[in-house]
């Protein structure tokens, strides 16, 4: 008999590679599922959604550089006692071609145009040294923002009487490839003068954030000028000074793969808070919290059916009023290690609960709590409250517990 064809492996996909190579910080939590779209709960519908994601481009960073020296820089070069606004140009192919062939540029007449300043875009390196997407087929690193109202968090009171946390909605951008943008620059003027005045503007502005304060800015840097006279016979005589600009900056594409591989939206879980406060041991709660049945009363029509009715409830009154009371009182009254509150009555515990217990007592002694370790009883003395503190517990050398001035609170089942 012929042996089974054996199946090739499957080569694992970019993705799947990615995921092996994650480490959990919380080892018993595990990896953390990578954000794929393909998962349902990911699908979310953008239909009549407004807010649009970031996109930053080379062409924005081209113009940061412009904007920079239009209005920062902002070079000037005197000519004939008349101060002249140097202007910028971006030196397409076409135009820096014409440069390096005739060693200035010229406009459609034929003339040269002096002073100016023109630079174009050499190359775009990335940069890895300052952090990555970690996988461009299915983005796993996002900068999270929270959108401030949407219809699935509007205010109402039901979220404020509940102790809701409604669902916000969440928009995932993802972590910006990291470049390095290398530009060459040229300076044409008439005279050497007019050139160093620029240069120095230039000089002044390295190492800074070039481009709008209100959108974005990216870190430049110059390290050399290089500057020649040419006075060649027959022609006319240019002074140039030529240097590199180093920009640091960082790209969000909105091309087709970024839409396939990014979590654009996504929704927080809504959370309702529960509060209780709870007096008894664990059985005694657990008795109290089951339905006690009570033989209600039998109405005429009933009656005939000869059924009788059964009313379900949970703690009485006297039993909510005892688990709700937390009273406080104030005194001034002590004798000796004995604080005693006048007029006050601990209250009787219902049927089937016990206590008041110590632990049912806060004592505080000038705004500092006294420990119930520290504290001996609190007794009821006819029409009063007796708080007695342990002498050896609370005071480390022999002296009063109480002198002149102090307050003592109670806290505590008691009115």
């Amino acid at each position: 008999m012929a042996e089974p064809r054996k199946r090739k492996p499957v080569p694992k996909t970019q993705s799947e590679l990615t995921r092996d190579q994650l480490q959990a910080y919380d080892s018993s939590a595990g990896v953390p599922p990578a954000s794929s779209k393909r998962n349902r709960e990911n699908q979310i519908s953008l239909k009549g959604d407004n807010v649009k994601l970031p996109v930053i481009g080379l062409k924005d960073i081209d113009e940061a550089v412009m904007y920079y020296f239009n209005n920062v820089i902002r070079p000037v070069a005197v000519q004939n006692g008349t101060q002249l606004n140097v202007p910028v140009m971006y030196g397409n192919p076409e135009r820096w071609s014409a440069v390096q062939r005739d060693g200035f540029y010229r406009d459609k007449a034929g003339k040269i145009q002096v002073p100016l300043i023109m630079f174009k875009k050499n190359s775009v390196s990335k940069d890895r040294s300052l952090g990555n997407k970690l996988d461009g087929n299915e983005v796993n690193n996002f900068i999270i923002y929270e959108k401030k109202y949407s219809k699935r968090n509007i205010y109402d009171r039901f979220s404020v009487v509940g102790n809701r946390n409604p669902s916000t909605e969440l928009y995932g951008v993802v972590i910006p490839d990291y470049v390095t943008v290398n530009y060459s620059c040229v300076v044409f003027t008439d005279y050497i003068q007019q050139c160093d005045k620029i240069v120095e503007a230039i000089n002044f502005a390295s190492d800074s954030y070039w481009g709008d304060k209100d959108r974005y800015r990216f870190r430049a840097s110059i390290d050399t000028f290089s500057t020649t006279v040419d006075m060649t016979q027959g022609q006319d005589r240019a002074v140039k000074a030529s240097f590199d600009i180093k920009l640091h900056g960082y790209i969000i594409t909105d091309t087709y793969n970024r839409d396939m591989a990014n979590l654009k939206k996504f929704y927080s879980k809504s959370q309702l808070n529960f509060q209780m406060e709870t007096v008894g041991t664990m059985d005694e709660i657990e008795n109290r919290t089951q339905e006690v049945s009570r033989p209600g009363v039998v109405r005429f029509a009933d009656s005939e059916l000869n059924r009788p009715q059964v009313f379900r409830d949970g703690m009485t009154v006297e039993e909510i009023v005892y688990v709700s009371t937390n009273s406080a009182a104030t005194t001034t009254n002590f004798t000796g290690n004995t604080a005693i509150f006048n007029s006050q009555t601990i209250l009787t515990a219902p049927a089937g609960f016990t206590g008041p217990s110590l632990e049912d007592f806060e004592v505080y002694l000038n705004g500092r709590r006294i420990p119930t370790s520290q504290v001996t009883s609190v007794t009821q003395q006819g029409a009063d409250i007796h708080v007695v503190v342990n002498v050896a517990a609370f005071l480390v050398t022999p002296g009063a517990i109480f002198e002149a001035g102090d307050q003592v609170l109670l806290i505590g089942k008691f009115n």
